[in-house]
């Protein structure tokens, strides 16, 4: 397993943090005491490098195992995700290849594809026959564009030589570019202006391809910005992360508003281990994401969702939003007239059993009667 730290409080939601090649997991340290106030931060290193031993890895989806194994050993069920070059690739390939496990990414100086593959393997061949030592001046200029820190370059110099060029293999084998519409998680894509490794445009590129993804563009920082200029790159995640918790405290406030304080009640008191990831992907996506868009009025999402339940015969389903419809300034004979037509076109089957629950309910309610 990779070595690996946790902080941050026992219930706070998880976080993953991934470093860059050559580097251990103290590249976090200057973000750690602001994330860990919140999150449940889990660091790693890479095979072969810190405290991680050599692994047999060849491609970016063996690191991405790797990690959702470690996850897994910590109790992290889903997560959020952040990690700086070959670290943000293994976040993108966790979001594409694992997207029910990744709550939001972050990818910082990283890129859908690093170059040739040949240089890379050009590199693993130096790194094992005369290990990370010729590497270390030109790390020095490509990870930093202010002052040189030098227990990062110790990592480098320490780092095990087939490790190192095992993660070397998998970015040669790494390209990402036709599947960035498959990342569909909050995404944060950051960038060094001064970062010869990983220049902005791979940024943009990232940026482009994630649907909704956020750039930010840190002047004056390399290839570690994060080091560089911390205090920047600790703000664009807080910003981020933030957000992504938002969906979930919008989400139960839209949940509460629609279907009512006692119903919600009764299904947060009913939830379990084996539901809590259920109940929360509900309050994040379905109420906190799309009940919340600008672009149709309640009412109007109402209509659309009692449609759309008899039509999949979802009754018990129908008899939640029915309610839902009338807290949504639906009138008795609006409903009626919805599920009129859909006995056009969703049958006239669907349409009566749809009518006899959607009865109960307004006599339940003391709403009175809707049109047969």
């Amino acid at each position: 397993m990779l070595h690996h730290r946790l902080d941050g409080p026992e219930r706070g939601e998880p976080l993953v943090l991934g470093p860059s090649l050559g580097t251990s997991l103290r590249v976090w340290d200057p973000q750690l005491p602001a994330l860990a106030r919140t999150f449940r931060v889990l660091r790693f290193d890479l095979p072969g490098h810190g405290g991680s031993g050599p692994a047999g890895v060849r491609t970016m989806e063996d690191l991405a195992d790797l990690v959702l194994e470690l996850a897994d050993a910590c109790g992290f069920a889903r997560f959020h995700y952040a990690g700086v070059s070959v670290g943000g690739a293994i976040g993108a390939t966790l979001a594409v290849r694992s997207p029910r496990r990744v709550l939001s990414l972050a990818m910082l100086c990283s890129s859908a594809r690093f170059g040739e593959p040949e240089t890379w393997r050009e590199r693993a061949r130096l790194v094992r026959a005369e290990g990370t030592g010729p590497l270390l001046e030109a790390a020095a200029r490509r990870w930093f564009a202010g002052p040189v820190h030098r227990d990062l370059l110790d990592d480098l110099a320490g780092a095990d030589p087939a490790g190192y060029a095992a993660c070397c293999d998998a970015l040669a084998g790494y390209d990402l570019r036709g599947s960035l519409a498959q990342i569909t998680v909050p995404a944060l894509v950051l960038a060094g202006r001064e970062d010869p490794a990983t220049p902005p445009a791979h940024a943009r590129q990232l940026a482009d391809g994630i649907r909704g993804a956020a750039l930010v563009e840190v002047p004056g920082a390399a290839h570690l910005a994060g080091v560089d200029r911390p205090e920047a790159v600790t703000a664009a995640l807080l910003a981020h992360l933030p957000a992504v918790q938002g969906m979930a405290v919008e989400g139960m406030a839209v949940r509460r508003q629609v279907l009512g304080d006692a119903h919600v009640d009764r299904a947060v008191a009913r939830t379990t281990d084996f539901t809590r990831d259920f109940q929360d992907l509900i309050t994040r996506y379905a109420w906190g994401e799309i009940w919340t868009r600008p672009g149709l009025d309640r009412r109007t999402r109402s209509c659309v969702t009692l449609t759309a339940l008899v039509a999949r015969g979802h009754l018990e389903e129908l008899a939640m939003h029915v309610r839902a419809a009338l807290r949504n300034g639906l009138t008795p004979d609006e409903i009626g007239e919805v599920l009129l037509q859909t006995a056009i076109y969703c049958g006239v089957p669907a349409a009566n059993a749809a009518f006899a629950v959607a009865q109960r309910v307004l006599d339940e309610t003391g709403e009175g009667p809707v049109l047969p």
